[in-house]
């Protein structure tokens, strides 16, 4: 066979099988680039979910007829210092691969008009094959139009899904970017259907509002998760976190509620998912994902954006620094929560309540004497109801009206309501304890609220003391490939403090000479085999924590009061000022919620007081 070298045309859709794999990433590129050129609103819309056509309109800076020719060159950037240092690179774009790529495999138009400049020009491409530029009109900043996407790579059609799966992924591309620019608006439109709509987040005057960073999250993420989101902010060694993270009971059955940025780029990164499992391992279900969006600052030279063609993924010079910054961060955060417990999960109790679901009318609604309005009182009865409805209320008469009957509260009652969790007012099927709040009612789970805190007595105190170890009568050889027996020797200090010792054997082998005495008898071989896999995955040993985690949380489970267990008010009071004092009694071991709280005025909506 006789080498050549590919044309062009070519060249440009081989790259555009990297660059472009979907409409979602046409969007993401242009979306992209209009942010580098300091647009302060950006509008997607798109036809058939990207398929027919994608357009992205900009008010940035623009550009004149030959910068919109230059721009369309393979390897054409603006992005990228003087002297070409891609170790410096502080733009979303510099690799100059997007705008060729996606002409290349499309029928694609250009327009753009530079600050101050008198007119606007346009540059069209069919398919890789380059027209002159021609003048045009545009107000002001950049319109790009893709029409016909993968026209001219028939088979990458193929691979397409259907219209809304693809438009949910151009949506998502759109959400992450706004999450890290809330100064920037945007919008997407598909079909003649607004999809998303963010307004820019205003700066507040004289005041540090995160940059706007939780407003445009909640507009992405949910009220839910803004209000139930725990701040974030921590640094070593140069390298900066900060963000919000969900507390452990608002969690979803996905991970894509997950979001990190490395400096204003989003990112997908296994080093970040072994983190926030780390962080989260004794508070969440492993089945279940907290909501975070994590923004880390770092020096350009500290991490390595020139990974991929599509800029997905990032590496760092010290992966370990960055593991350690999230998880401590995350766990310091969860700590300081507390018994606090997402107000979703109240909310959530509040709507299962279905007030007045019976086949029964709701009556008209009159006032009644406090001021309020009362269910099933007709405003005028009718004639030979009052005098029985008179007769029906004479024996009570009395009673309602002596004043006597009411019982002040005592000091100590009153100061007792002022605590977080309120003053404990009974236990229900000798499981769940009542207590009022002065703006509502905390109902608990004994057994789930004292499970967490012995639990979490436990844990500090092998902090404290340490993990006892149990020396193996026979040590135990693991046979695995050399490369995992450097992994694990490379870290034989870290597992030393868990109580885990052992060293290498050979070439191919450890010998494990001691154990955590809390395991008992258990599977060696798949424990060390099982933390040489988390080495290789997620750089960090996770089962081993877990799994004497797990021990402990059995041991509270079993040392915990356990539901049936009648308790008098001033046991009831003690394990709330405990849950107050404690470190994630919010939820169980089991990542359970341990407290509901209703607010009086939600339980007053209903009832039709308010």
């Amino acid at each position: 066979m006789t080498i050549r070298i590919l044309p062009p045309a070519t060249v440009n859709r081989i790259a555009a099988g990297e660059v472009v794999e979907r409409p979602a990433s046409v969007v993401k590129e242009l979306v992209e680039n209009a942010i580098d050129a300091g647009a302060a609103r950006i509008d997607v819309t798109m036809d058939a979910g990207g398929r027919t056509a994608i357009t992205v309109t900009d008010d940035g800076h623009g550009m004149d007829a030959d910068e919109l020719g230059l721009a369309v060159e393979r390897h054409a950037t603006s992005k990228l210092p003087d002297d070409d240092d891609l170790s410096r690179i502080t733009a979303l774009g510099f690799r100059g691969e997007a705008l060729p790529a996606i002409a290349s495999v499309s029928r694609f138009t250009m327009t753009s008009r530079a600050a101050g400049a008198e007119a606007a020009w346009s540059i069209a491409i069919d398919a890789g094959r380059k027209a002159d530029p021609a003048p045009a009109a545009l107000a002001r900043g950049t319109r790009v139009e893709v029409r016909d996407l993968f026209y001219a790579t028939p088979a990458r059609l193929k691979f397409l899904k259907t219209p809304r799966t693809e438009l949910d992924h151009a949506a998502e591309a759109v959400n992450k970017l706004a999450m890290a620019h809330p100064r920037i608006a945007f919008s997407l439109t598909a079909d003649g259907r607004q999809v998303v709509r963010l307004a820019a987040v205003p700066a507040l005057v004289g005041g540090d509002d995160d940059g706007g960073r939780l407003e445009r999250l909640a507009q992405v993420m949910g009220r839910g998760f803004a209000d139930n989101a725990l701040q974030i902010d921590a640094e070593r060694e140069g390298v900066t976190l900060t963000g919000y993270a969900s507390l452990p009971t608002l969690n979803r059955g996905t991970a894509r509620a997950q979001h990190l940025f490395v400096n204003g780029r989003p990112v997908r990164d296994r080093l970040v998912i072994g983190a926030l499992r780390g962080a989260y391992a004794d508070v969440l279900a492993r089945d279940r994902y907290p909501m975070v969006a994590l923004f880390i600052t770092a020096p350009a030279d500290a991490v390595d954006v020139n990974v991929h063609p599509a800029k997905a993924e990032v590496r760092f010079r010290d992966s370990g620094v960055v593991r350690g910054l999230i998880v401590g961060a995350l766990k310091h955060a969860l700590a300081a929560a507390g018994h606090r417990a997402a107000t979703t999960v109240g909310e959530a109790a509040l709507a299962a309540f279905r007030p007045n679901d019976g086949a029964t009318p709701i009556l008209p609604m009159a006032p009644h004497r406090g001021g309020g309005y009362g269910h099933g009182v007709p405003a005028r009865l009718p004639a030979g109801l009052a005098e029985a409805a008179a007769a029906y209320h004479a024996p009570l008469a009395g009673d309602i009206a002596a004043p006597s009957g009411r019982v002040e509260p005592d000091e100590a009652d009153t100061a007792a309501m002022a605590y977080p969790l309120g003053a404990a007012r009974g236990q229900l099927h000798a499981t769940y304890i009542v207590a009022q709040t002065q703006d509502g009612i905390v109902i608990v789970d004994q057994h789930a609220a004292h499970e967490r805190i012995v639990y979490e007595r436990m844990k500090a105190a092998l902090a404290a003391s340490g993990v006892a170890r149990q020396g193996l009568l026979i040590p135990e050889v693991v046979e695995l490939d050399a490369a995992a027996v450097a992994r694990l020797a490379e870290r034989a200090d870290e597992l030393a403090e868990l109580g885990l010792s052992l060293e290498p054997f050979g070439e191919g082998a450890v010998v494990v000479r001691e154990m955590p005495a809390l395991l008992g008898e258990s599977d060696i071989q798949g424990l060390v085999r099982d933390l040489a896999d988390e080495l290789a995955d997620m750089g960090a040993a996770t089962s081993l924590r877990e799994r004497l985690d797990e021990v402990c949380s059995t041991m509270a489970c079993h040392g915990s009061v356990r539901a049936g267990r009648v308790l008098n008010v001033a046991e009831m009071n003690a394990l709330l000022r405990e849950m107050e004092a404690t470190p994630n009694s919010g939820q169980c071991n089991h990542g359970r919620p341990t407290s509901v709280t209703l607010k009086l005025a939600d339980i007053e909506k209903l009832f039709g007081r308010r």
